[in-house]
């Protein structure tokens, strides 16, 4: 019995674990917070997220992966019909001038979550396959990037600009991980780079962005709103932070206070101390998926090893995105952050994705 037991308990990654209970626990403490001043039903329906995102985290860790490696081709026609759902009228539900909803009853689906897990799965199963082919075949090189081109195109049409970049940015790095050589990005990246600039041109809010970006005091009043509220709120946190709960810029000056701008929050309750500490929490956090994904490939799991790899550098760019975006850094851009902002779509995909990186763990025990 003992040692069945001691074989369970080597297959828990406890850092790993305990360091995700805790952001979970900060990003519950935290909503719950600004809920009271934005919109007291956020901590129900949080609630209703969590258990429904525990569970599906359950169902992960207990799924084998040769079951994602064996429909990897499937999820990205997926993640394709979902994103080209949600673009149709009368599909897709509009809101705020973007259309990234599907209706489910009581529930709305955003096909951009979904398809950033879905993506990862068909770059993990490509990669076990061609991943030799990588560095000296260009064709090997060119099929992945045209399907994260796909599916990239799709988000733009909602437009959904923040997760486009961020899903294409962690797919570029995570081919380059696995062999891809820098000079076979220098199209890619010069291109990319003027599209980049070409579609901040053509849509004055993104335009109306960047120029509060570059002066945001400026604009206090317009593009540069939410920035210097959010730099507000740090000046106010000072060294230890006002208090939990005692938060000033949630009530009706911050918005997206619960999701977007969570950060903010944060710094003004719990001051530098509490920011610095969420840093270093999510910087463990994610080295430590990137040592389950280096010990796959060690034992010859390509297809965990590279998806493991993938999920760790989406949650490290989809974080420092959204800290950028809080401490002015980077442009304003509607990105969450990640187990710690509202939002159930955001939540439950997340815990997903933790928990194929927990099995990853798990079955490298075995290897």
């Amino acid at each position: 019995m003992s040692t069945r037991m001691n074989s369970f308990s080597d297959r828990i990654d406890y850092p790993l674990l305990m360091t995700w209970l805790l952001i979970l626990a900060l990003g519950t403490v935290m909503v719950t917070s600004t809920g009271i001043a934005v919109d007291p039903g956020l901590l129900p329906r949080q609630g209703v997220y969590l258990a429904l995102a525990l569970m599906a985290f359950a169902v992960a860790v207990l799924m084998p992966l040769r079951f994602w490696q064996a429909t990897h081709r499937f999820a990205w026609l997926l993640a394709v019909l979902l994103c080209t759902l949600v673009v149709i009228p009368g599909i897709g539900l509009e809101a705020k001038g973007a259309q990234r909803w599907i209706p489910l009853g009581g529930f709305t689906l955003q096909p951009a979550e979904v398809a950033k897990l879905l993506l990862l799965i068909y770059l993990a199963g490509y990669l076990a396959r061609f991943d030799e082919l990588i560095a000296d075949d260009s064709l090997a090189l060119v099929k992945p990037l045209g399907m994260v081109g796909v599916i990239f195109v799709l988000l733009m049409l909602q437009p959904d600009f923040g997760t486009a970049v961020v899903l294409a940015a962690a797919a570029c790095a995570l081919l380059f991980l696995a062999g891809a050589r820098l000079r076979h990005y220098l199209l890619v990246l010069v291109l990319g780079t003027l599209a980049f600039m070409l579609l901040i041109y053509l849509e004055p809010y993104r335009m109306a962005r960047v120029l509060g970006f570059l002066d945001p005091w400026a604009q206090a009043t317009g593009g540069g709103y939410q920035l210097t509220q959010a730099l507000i709120a740090f000046g106010r946190g000072e060294t230890f932070g006002l208090g939990l709960g005692e938060g000033i810029q949630k009530l009706a000056y911050l918005p997206e206070a619960e999701t977007d701008f969570i950060f903010a929050v944060i710094a003004e309750e719990l001051g530098l101390v509490g920011a610095v500490g969420v840093i270093g929490l999510f910087a463990f956090f994610i080295v430590r998926m990137l040592r389950i994904g280096r010990l796959a490939l060690e034992v010859g799991d390509k297809f965990a090893g590279y998806l493991v790899y993938g999920i760790a550098l989406l949650f490290g760019l989809q974080t420092m995105v959204n800290l950028g975006v809080n401490t002015g850094v980077l442009p304003t851009k509607g990105l969450t952050l990640p187990f710690v902002s509202y939002g159930g779509n955001s939540l439950i995909i997340s815990c997903v994705m933790l928990g194929l990186v927990c099995r990853a763990w798990w079955e490298a025990q075995d290897g």
